[in-house]
């Protein structure tokens, strides 16, 4: 999406204009403009030449983002200058110089009348002088707000009338109708008839031409003001930025602005100083503060290889480091992006409005018209008939409903950014609310993705530490990954160890060694069983232990079993309670993995997930979650690269940011800080948003249907109730800050509190699998130990064609084979011994 700036926009009926505009454009395959942060995204192949030409054919103005030279390493020039508030100053001068000739005005149209306060001598008595002076003082203050006439003007005539037409027609009515009452009174006056002057003196409106222009422009100072800080949070990343950075040059330290940092470059961190770009850690040690990017404020210690971001604090240590990505490629930069781009598209429920904006204006002015017929139809007077006129174009606003999604979207991407949470769209910050259904990749994003020590259970007469200390001394020159979770703990325990000597390892069953002359073995309950008989007990102790998907492994020591340690892929932290916090919103959570079902229900049961879909293969991922969409929206969470296809199906992607890029690429939100927390936050914040964008649709609408009536005099006849023009006034520049001010609410809102959630139901009746087997094979293996053995068989049986699904299971040592077609035992059999494991027989 190629983004651009947008100027002249005051409207959503300027925004619709570009809007059209610009799709009609060859070449142009989407569009869309933000009024919020005077944006237009663009895709497709049309030259930015054509494009710029057709906004300026509407009657504005464009420019390509980054086309403006900014100050070199300034990287966010032109996003910070587009962000900026250029409106407030200029609206804050037009309007205290219009309060002060108002003020001249309202002494004398109405302080004379109604206080009886004196006037001038020469205004004395003289009620033609008095229309005058009105006329003049009317004149200079719509002088003063002239934007509101040219801008108007231009869009009525352009055949597109947008806010500003209404306010200009009613004030140049209003004043119009005033000018031809004075000649009225100039000609009684000249004949001597005082009383009929009196008279048509109350036909004057020019203190009404006057209120309405400075009561609008009050109102859209004060919106300005309101949307300035609804970009806060993105202006804020921008400040995050660093400036300057300290790079070594040949042999010396330069500090240079950071957009001259290149890739490869090597550059040094002070305690204190910020991070310039992306990086590797060379030398050095350190703890850096990361709630710049990921709202985490515990710091986290780096070291030699070790990632480092730009915005990221040093906070001790000295750090040399290898710049990686520069410029708008480091991460603060894409963060920026995301969210600058969530604020340059449209959420669906936006659509609505625009459509209504599109048209309201004509309808509007023909209402006015209409009115004004009515009642002179009716036998109201001249005066009368007018004002209600007035009333209708000024009091009407298309503002407030062109601005009641984007200011929502935009404070709620903004308040999610600052929490590490990134929408992509803005229909992303607005379907994620909607989600009935929570797929969960299981390794990695619940689990941890690596194997750990769950259990140590050492046999009599062996201490824990003795157990692991002989275990440890076997599995230290194993490459296996269980063994690397055995060496794991043993380094948070702080044991020291000895490897053995005439190290062995069996493939696919265990290890056998020697320490100090002693023989000490190590393995799957398969392979030790083969050296001794286990008791029942502890077969009972195993199959315990399988049952809560854990790999037990047996360990000897002078063909006597010393112990039994379990290793498993455990929960995150938070998983559990993540998961809690979704079914406490009435979402169904589903744990998609391509482990064994005795495994995953294992695992499901730990974390508390309503449905547990096993053996899926990465493409059967996708398939998963197009029948989950049957009953309902799903939002799939994954870190992978085999999670791509089903994030990209998923109505919401969700790719927690320790993932791989194709993961997070093919995500609608990114969670920053891999915490699972961050998945209810998410949807939380995204209902929040929803709801305050029906409150401000429901208000803007709401406003105009009940304030158009009462402008027309329609409820004159039942309640006697009626709007002058300048109440009208007011009242349309209310409802816009209004809005707006709603909106600011989601910037103190708390995305972790769960005491407010409210569940919804979803029907999972259709997400029941339905199996389907063409051709089944059961294959009796030996030399699968754990759940990675597994993997392993799986992997390289569905690689064969004609194989649809394999489940292997090492403690059964053995592998179900699905195939839509016949695949030769030879073939099948191949497979599996070429990954170093024997095949017993193909049944």
């Amino acid at each position: 999406m190629k983004q651009y700036n947008v100027t002249g926009m005051t409207c959503a009926a300027c925004s619709n204009r570009v809007e059209k505009a610009v799709s009609k454009v060859p070449g142009v395959s989407a569009c869309s403009v933000s009024l919020l942060t005077n944006s237009m995204g663009v895709e497709g192949t049309a030259s930015a030449a054509d494009i710029i030409a057709a906004v300026e054919a509407a009657g504005y103005g464009a420019a390509v983002k980054g086309a403006s030279k900014a100050q070199q390493g300034d990287l966010f020039a032109d996003e910070a200058e587009s962000l900026k508030d250029h409106e407030t100053p200029v609206l804050k001068k037009r309007l205290l110089y219009s309060l002060g000739f108002l003020a001249v005005l309202l002494y004398i149209s109405m302080g004379h009348m109604m206080l009886d306060l004196p006037l001038p001598g020469f205004l004395a008595g003289n009620p033609v002088g008095m229309g005058i002076v009105e006329m003049l003082l009317s004149g200079i203050i719509m002088v003063i707000n002239q934007k509101f006439f040219v801008s108007g003007g231009k869009s009525l005539f352009g055949g597109a009338p947008n806010m500003d037409t209404l306010v200009a027609l009613g004030s140049m009515a209003a004043f119009v109708y005033s000018f031809l009452t004075l000649l009225q009174m100039t000609t009684a006056q000249l004949a001597g008839d005082f009383g009929r002057t009196v008279f048509l003196m109350e036909g004057f409106y020019f203190e009404s031409a006057a209120m309405i222009v400075t009561l609008i422009t009050i109102g859209k100072m004060l919106e300005a003001r309101s949307k300035g800080k609804t970009t806060d949070a993105l202006k804020s990343l921008m400040k995050l930025a660093p400036q300057t950075a300290t790079v070594i040059r040949g042999e010396t330290e330069q500090t240079v602005p950071v957009g001259e940092v290149l890739i490869g470059d090597v550059f040094v961190v002070r305690p204190g100083e910020t991070i310039p770009v992306d990086g590797i850690v060379l030398e050095g040690t350190s703890a850096v503060n990361q709630a710049a990017l990921t709202g985490e404020s515990i710091p986290v210690d780096k070291g030699p290889g070790d990632a480092v971001s730009s915005a990221t604090l040093n906070q001790s240590g000295f750090l040399k480091c290898r710049a990686e990505r520069v410029g708008k490629d480091t991460a603060l930069a894409q963060i920026i992006q995301l969210v600058s781009d969530a604020a340059a598209t449209k959420a669906p429920i936006a659509k609505m409005a625009d459509r209504v904006s599109g048209v309201f204006v004509p309808i509007v002015i023909a209402v006015a018209v209409i009115t004004t017929a009515v009642w002179l139809f009716v036998g109201a007077g001249t005066t009368s008939a007018v004002s209600h006129g007035i009333a209708v174009l000024v009091v009407s606003c298309p503002c407030a409903l062109g601005l009641a999604t984007p200011v929502a979207i935009m404070a709620g991407t903004g308040r999610a950014a600052k929490n590490g949470i990134l929408f992509k769209t803005s229909e992303a910050a607005e379907m994620t609310g909607r989600t009935q259904i929570v797929a969960f990749d299981k390794t990695g994003t619940i689990t941890r993705g690596e194997p750990r020590v769950t259990d140590i259970l050492p046999a009599d007469g062996i201490s824990e530490r003795e157990l692991l200390e002989m275990a440890a001394a076997l599995e230290a020159k194993s490459e296996h990954p269980l063994a690397r979770a055995v060496m794991l703990r043993t380094e948070e325990d702080g044991i020291n160890v000895e490897p053995v000597e005439d190290f062995k390892a069996v493939s696919g069953s265990g290890v056998e060694g020697f320490a100090d002359g002693v023989k000490l073995i190590g393995g799957s309950r398969k392979f030790i069983t083969s050296f001794t008989e286990l008791s029942d007990e502890l077969q009972a102790k195993a199959e315990g232990l399988a049952d809560e998907g854990k790999t037990p492994l047996f360990f000897m020591k002078d063909r006597r079993l010393i112990g039994i340690i379990a290793v498993a892929d455990v929960l995150k932290e938070d998983s559990r309670e993540a998961i809690e916090q979704l079914k406490a919103m009435g979402i169904h959570v589903v744990m998609l993995t391509g482990d064994n079902r005795r495994t995953a229900e294992a695992v499901g049961r730990a974390a508390g997930v309503d449905e547990v879909i096993a053996d899926v293969l990465p493409e059967g991922k996708e398939a998963v979650i197009r029948r989950l969409q049957e009953s309902g929206k799903v939002a799939m969470v994954g870190d992978g690269i085999n999670d791509a296809p089903a994030l990209t199906r998923a109505d919401v992607g969700i790719a927690v940011g320790t993932g791989t890029d194709i993961a997070i690429d093919a995500a609608d939100v990114v969670i920053m800080k891999s915490r699972l927390l961050d998945v209810p936050a998410a949807i939380r914040l995204s209902r929040a948003t929803l709801t305050n964008i029906k409150e401000n649709l429901f208000w803007a609408f709401f406003y105009n249907v009940v304030g158009i009536p009462l402008a027309a005099g329609a409820w004159i006849p039942v309640f006697g109730w009626s709007l002058t023009p300048m109440f009208g006034a007011a009242a349309m520049s209310l409802s816009s800050v209004s809005v707006v001010t709603n909106a600011l609410r989601l910037n103190f809102f708390n995305i972790y509190d769960s005491n407010g959630d409210k569940k919804r139901s979803v029907d999972i009746s259709k997400t029941k699998k339905k199996e389907v087997h063409t051709m089944v094979k059961t294959m009796k293996i030996e030399g699968m130990m754990c759940g990675h053995c597994e993997s392993r068989v799986k992997k390289a049986l569905e690689a064969l064609p004609g194989v649809s699904e394999a489940v292997a299971d090492h403690a059964a040592g053995k592998a179900t084979v699905t195939m839509a077609e016949e695949v030769a035992d030879d073939v099948l059999r191949k497979a599996v011994e070429d990954q170093d494991y024997k095949v017993l027989g193909v049944e």
